[in-house]
């Protein structure tokens, strides 16, 4: 048999999460992210509230039928509504028929709700959290009872705090969850609240936190060190207001730094693809600054920095970034050095050194970029252009001799036409193409132009497109910076065009986009 994990993960991003603004999930994406949770190895997944939409009771109805490994699916729920029988509550019933083998209630801890948001006596709270979880343990569930504003109710009367949990201690409940529901207690206050819970009850108990003054994480640890073995969180910290505790901080956190086991070590590489595959399930873009997993998280821009690296990377590295599935990054721009240029083109697959003759021309000829507002941090396409130009002095695979973009409308209809002239060696290409805009008509005509040449150019598409100004003080006379996104299918690059004139910046990163991938089947 397994060893059981020092800390037990509970995962709420299909409940809590979707609370955050701009989550929502189809039935099809909670089971989809409910397997990869499952595969990832957390103990407890929450799938919804049956009680509360029409959604979540398909889900659970769908989620009966599959077989999950490692997790167990938990439904969500409150307890039983005041002066009724918990038999009688319609919401406790869907509970039990979401056939969940594990169960959450919400009740209160802090008199202040009792009185005032559910307006009924402390004696009766104490009897609706004691009778829901009596009556799920008589059905054979496993029961988690989430202490709603834990620590803020035992800021307010402990005594009374302590009665709540001892209620559902009393009643036979699994595990006792106390909730930073309001997000707003600090880290000792956590811990000594957690410890004065521990030295009064028997049973397990587990934390939750929110994320409202940024302490999400640092109180779920706190309240870890303090006696929990349970704790609760969504993946990327989605969730209400600014969110809950992260577990992809959290996870890592109690596997590197604290050594304490949870998920499965084999797990932790795919801590970064997880994360992703919940932001691109959300349809939400990954945040680059997040700990551990995200973009930016193993990036070096300052020279100092990179030049440390590269002689040592845990100079600047608390682990190595592979361990969580991530990468590293050295990242370009004025401050560069030449470290950061031998790295990034090492990185691209350049085999350059600090004793290359080109390098000093390379790294002027980015600070002047620079300069003139071109930003190469996310345009690799275009700096492992400027790179092989200078190493090789190659000819360019093709040149745009000329070319006219023009507007017309017919009736309620606009289109775009755009002609390009293209020199291939001693060949000229002259090709029209209309398209929704002057990028999408320029695009169309350079391809034209130039597939009967290199085939492979048909596989490849623009996918994504950003206009940055980059002296707004200059009005409609601003210099423009265009970052195209590229894909031939299975690599994806940017590259940057900078211009006064929006559409000639435009065609810059456009033939920049095509010409490294042309250049980059040559190195291949």
């Amino acid at each position: 048999m397994a060893t059981a994990p020092d800390i037990e993960i509970y995962d709420t991003t299909l409940r809590d999460g979707t609370q955050g603004e701009g989550v929502t999930f189809s039935v099809a994406d909670k089971l989809r992210i409910a397997e990869r949770l499952d595969s990832f190895g957390v103990h407890y997944i929450e799938g919804g509230w049956p009680g509360s939409n029409p959604r979540d009771i398909e889900f659970f109805d769908q989620a009966r039928h599959r077989t999950f490994r490692h997790a167990r699916l938990a439904a969500f729920g409150a307890t039983r509504r005041k002066g009724i029988t918990v038999e009688s509550d319609d919401q406790v019933r869907l509970l039990i028929d979401a056939a969940t083998p594990v169960v959450t209630i919400v009740g209160k801890t802090w008199p202040l709700h009792v009185r005032e948001v559910l307006q009924t006596t402390l004696e009766e709270n104490l009897a609706m959290i004691a009778d829901t979880v009596r009556y799920l343990k008589t059905h054979g569930k496993f029961v988690v009872y989430d202490a709603e504003h834990a620590f803020d109710g035992s800021k307010a009367d402990r005594d009374y705090a302590l009665a709540t949990w001892k209620a559902a201690e009393a009643a036979g409940v699994d595990c006792i969850t106390l909730c930073d529901t309001n997000g707003g207690s600090l880290p000792e206050e956590i811990a000594e609240i957690m410890r004065f819970a521990r030295a009064s009850l028997h049973v397990q108990l587990g934390i939750h936190t929110h994320d409202d003054i940024g302490l999400g994480v640092a109180n779920a640890l706190a309240g870890l060190h303090a006696g929990a073995t349970h704790v609760q969180g969504t993946i990327n910290g989605y969730g209400e207001r600014t969110g809950n505790c992260n577990m992809t901080s959290v996870m890592p956190i109690l596997q590197f730094k604290l050594r304490r086991s949870s998920v499965p070590d084999g797990s932790f590489p795919q801590l970064k693809e997880l994360s992703q595959f919940i932001d691109e399930t959300a349809n939400i873009r990954p945040n680059p600054r997040l700990p551990w997993v995200g973009a930016a998280a193993f990036s070096h821009k300052g020279g100092q920095h990179v030049n440390a690296v590269q002689k040592l990377v845990s100079s600047y590295e608390h682990i190595d970034p592979a361990l969580v599935g991530n990468t590293r990054h050295v990242l370009i721009s004025d401050l560069a050095g030449r470290s950061n240029i031998v790295m990034k083109a090492r990185e691209l697959g350049f085999d350059l050194t600090n004793q290359t003759p080109q390098l000093r021309e390379i790294l002027a000829r980015i600070k002047e970029l620079e300069h003139q507002g071109y930003e190469f941090e996310s345009a690799d396409g275009s700096l492992a252009l400027l790179i092989h130009r200078a190493l090789t002095n190659a000819a360019p695979p093709f040149v745009v001799d000329a070319y006219n973009v023009s507007m017309r409308r017919g009736g309620n209809a606009m289109s775009c036409e755009a002609v390009v002239k293209v020199r291939v060696g001693d060949e000229s290409e002259h090709r029209v193409a209309e398209g929704d805009g002057p990028v999408n008509a320029l695009d169309a005509a350079l391809r034209s132009a130039l597939v009967r040449y290199y085939k492979p150019l048909e596989g490849v598409k623009l996918t994504d497109y950003k206009v940055r100004i980059i002296d707004s003080r200059s009005g409609t006379a601003a210099r423009t910076r265009v970052l195209i996104e590229s894909s031939d299918g299975v690599n994806h690059w940017g590259t940057v065009g900078v211009h006064d004139n929006i559409v000639e910046a435009s065609l810059n990163a456009l033939v920049d986009a095509l010409e490294y991938a042309l250049v980059k089947n040559t190195r291949a």
